[in-house]
């Protein structure tokens, strides 16, 4: 069942635990990645003394099979192979504890999404089908159970159903959606947020975007627009622009936002349904490849199911 499914299936509130803690949510969410990883990682060790160029190699096509691309596979293998020449690693152990230490570096490495304060706004992008309207949801949801007071801005006005998908999250969630017919401009939902929002005395407005790529000149004027609107009518506000993107796509993920973050200023990226997909090592692959930053990771089909991204604990979910 992917991310963006009718509100009506997803896990309603109700029935979700009150309290699931980060570490449960991130293991949960990437429980097939892992058990895929170390299943074959464990299999290429086991009945070996050492680990040789034979277990390097079924190491790196575990690693592919991830989708943690080729570059990013290469750097570990050999980094594997490096601390092996050495005399540091020889069972299935260490190894995973040498993979766990090498993807933190590599993670750490990448830039980090800067804190905004508030009030603020931040626009989610992402092409239809990746999950962008539930992610919106969780993130009303992480802002609100913050203290934050959130608004929603439905400017995806090309689809009725992203309308009307937004206002019955607004309605589960208890939080006002601020929305015209379909078909209206954009910007013209995006002012009438601002006002509402200062009126309100709103901390966060969530503002959904039309999810289409392919016709870039169209998706870069219609944000520039959104953009002029927030500077001309709430100044004060922070901004951010969030890239959703379905972790189940793989490298094909890799390409969606090498393709928006050419098009649009992403400042952020929300990898989705991870809990259904043996592909979470790409968030690794974006992270290094792409020098985004990864702020959130979406762990599960309720409102709830929305966690920062933390390197190190992503890093042992998914080999420890």
């Amino acid at each position: 069942m992917s991310d963006e499914a009718e509100p009506h299936l997803t896990l309603e509130e109700s029935e979700a635990p009150k309290k699931k803690g980060f570490w449960a949510k991130l293991k949960r969410g990437l429980n097939m990645t892992h058990t895929e990883l170390i299943e074959r990682v464990s299999a290429a060790v086991q009945g070996r003394g050492v680990i040789d160029e034979e277990t390097l190699e079924e190491l790196e096509e575990s690693l592919l099979r991830a989708d943690l691309g080729v570059t990013t596979t290469m750097e570990l293998v050999d980094e594997v192979r490096d601390r092996v020449q050495r005399g540091q690693g020889g069972d299935l152990v260490r190894l995973q504890e040498m993979l766990v230490d090498q993807v933190s570096v590599l993670l750490l490495d990448a830039p980090k999404l800067e804190p905004v304060e508030t009030p603020r706004a931040t626009l989610v992008v992402g092409v239809n089908g990746v999950g962008k309207t539930t992610t919106i949801a969780k993130l009303a949801k992480l802002s609100a159970d913050s203290g934050e007071r959130v608004l929603l801005a439905a400017g995806d006005t090309f689809r009725a159903a992203a309308i009307d998908q937004l206002c019955v999250w607004g309605d589960r969630l208890g939080m006002e959606v601020v929305r015209q017919k379909p078909g209206s401009d954009p910007a013209a939902v995006v002012y009438d947020a601002v006002h509402a929002a200062k009126a309100r005395k709103v901390d966060h407005i969530i503002i959904d975007t039309a999810g289409r790529l392919h016709t870039k000149s169209n998706l870069m004027d219609e944000l520039a627009k959104i953009g002029r609107v927030l500077e001309r009518e709430a100044p004060d506000f922070s901004r951010r622009v969030l890239l959703v993107l379905d972790a189940t796509n793989g490298q094909n993920a890799v390409r969606q936002a090498k393709e928006f973050s050419a098009t649009v200023p992403v400042d952020g990226l929300v990898l989705t349904k991870l809990d259904g997909t043996a592909k979470g090592g790409v968030v690794v692959a974006i992270a290094r490849e792409l020098r985004l930053p990864v702020a959130y990771l979406g762990v599960g089909e309720g409102a709830s199911d929305l966690v920062e991204f933390r390197a190190r604990e992503f890093a042992a979910a998914l080999f420890g």
